[in-house]
């Protein structure tokens, strides 16, 4: 795997996974094992040369975080261990809840805040839409459910959120129709005017509005919505106030950019990814809650099978398993504590600056091309853009140009729509990307256009 870093530039970016690769994979259960060279050869040949690419220099596409060598060490240590972070007194405990004490620091959440490790920003989002939910109704509503209202509950967001939120609403019981998709304005941020007429019309029709969603570093351009003055409206009006920080967040690491997320710091609850912009391997994000003692009730649940003591092995109150839906969790804090212990957060914060400089190059070159035009202002580390000569091809030329670029082995960038219109996107997060990597995506976006 030391080789395989090592070259991880020379190789295609990404390629496609052969029909006889996937014959070969498609096995019966093995009755009878083999030797452990046996099994790394078939793994060597039939699964490490076709990758998602997402730690080449060369991939830009979605928003995939690259890993790191030391994240790749914590990973093998963690699974040696096998610990179970449920609960329980151990070491695995102590450094999660040390994690958890530095962002909270970070977002200046105060001491009586909470926070759990979880496998990404969707279901983080979904334990902070939890968590607002139970502020709303109380512990009961997970015995009686929401069956009990005869007002139903309303939330806010904008057409820009990602649609994990939408999921959250539907898994919480809430349903997707509670909530309000709001209009963006020129910067892809939520309306604000469109947020409080929202809130007084549902309050006239006899809704309950209890939470607003804001996003810092939408997934389609990188936009932040204003934060602060969603924090202002969502306190007016006893209503929880949710970040989606999934990669935007880590923008508090950096002088320079940190201002985009004004607000944040209001928050109720946040939910962020380690595994984007701070290269911890895959999966690793984490919600925080303001209120810790909301968030473990909208948890919390013993048994006689996990009776807490007061020593021993079933010590340590309170446990993970009070603030998640998981009694069964890896040891994900130790990828993440040498990640930060390692590199520092000032390296990871030049590293996210580096990413934006490398977009406004990207930018720079798309906007004195002839063929190419932004399709929206860049903001942060997301490049949107489309052809611009060929219109009557429609958006299938730019999904084409999408596809193709990720087929040459190039590069990988992805698609998405934007006002209406198909996009082409690339977004900088990897710490491998240099700005040689930039002008070559660009020149293989120029080839895949003109064939």
């Amino acid at each position: 795997m030391v080789d395989y870093l090592q070259s991880v530039g020379d190789r295609p970016t990404w390629q496609p996974v052969p029909q006889a690769v996937k014959d070969a994979l498609a096995e019966p259960l093995p009755a009878d094992g083999m030797s452990l060279a046996d099994v790394y050869e078939r793994f060597a040949h039939l699964i490490l040369p076709y990758p998602t690419g997402n730690i080449s220099p060369r991939f830009f596409g979605w928003v995939h975080g690259s890993g790191t060598p030391a994240g790749a060490i914590a990973e093998l240590l963690a699974a040696t261990m096998n610990s179970n972070v449920g609960g329980r007194e151990h070491g695995a405990v102590y450094v999660e809840r040390q994690v958890i004490k530095w962002f909270c620091e970070l977002f200046k959440l105060g001491d009586s805040a909470s926070g759990i490790l979880l496998s990404g920003t969707s279901l983080a989002n979904f334990v902070g839409i939890l968590a607002a939910r139970t502020a709303q109704l109380g512990r009961s509503v997970r015995e009686a459910g929401l069956e009990q209202r005869t007002h139903p509950l309303v939330g806010y967001a904008s057409a820009a959120t990602h649609s994990c939120v939408r999921k959250a609403f539907e898994m919480a019981g809430l349903g997707s129709d509670a909530l309000r998709v709001l209009p963006i304005d020129a910067r892809h941020r939520m309306r604000t005017d469109a947020l409080a007429a929202a809130i007084a019309r549902d309050r006239a029709q006899g809704c309950v509005p209890f939470l607003v969603v804001g996003t810092a570093g939408t997934v389609d351009v990188g936009a932040f919505d204003p934060l602060e003055e969603l924090a202002q409206i969502a306190h007016a009006n006893a209503m929880w106030f949710h970040v989606d920080g999934a990669f935007g967040a880590m923008t508090m690491l950096s002088n320079r950019l940190r201002h985009l997320a004004d607000g944040i710091e209001r928050a109720d609850s946040i939910a962020f990814d380690f595994h984007k912009w701070l290269h911890v391997p895959y999966d690793a994000a984490c919600v925080l809650v303001r209120d810790g003692e909301v968030h473990r009730q909208t948890f919390a649940s013993e048994g006689p099978y996990i009776t807490r003591m007061t020593r021993g092995l079933a010590a340590g109150a309170p446990w993970f398993a009070d603030f998640g839906p998981d009694l069964s969790r890896g040891f994900r804090a130790l990828k993440i504590w040498f990640t930060l212990k390692h590199f520092g957060t000032q390296r990871l914060a030049a590293a996210i600056e580096e990413n934006c400089n490398q977009a406004a190059v990207l930018a720079g070159l798309i906007q004195n091309s002839p063929e190419f035009e932004l399709a929206a202002p860049v903001a942060l580390n997301v490049v949107c853009f489309r052809h611009a000569t060929r219109i009557e091809a429609g958006d299938a030329l730019n999904d084409e140009i999408a596809i193709r670029v990720q087929e040459s082995g190039r590069a990988v960038i992805s698609s998405t729509t934007v006002e209406g219109r198909r996009a082409l996107r690339a977004c900088f997060t990897n710490q491998r990307t240099t700005q040689r990597d930039v002008h070559e995506l660009f020149d293989a976006i120029l080839a895949a256009s003109r064939l």
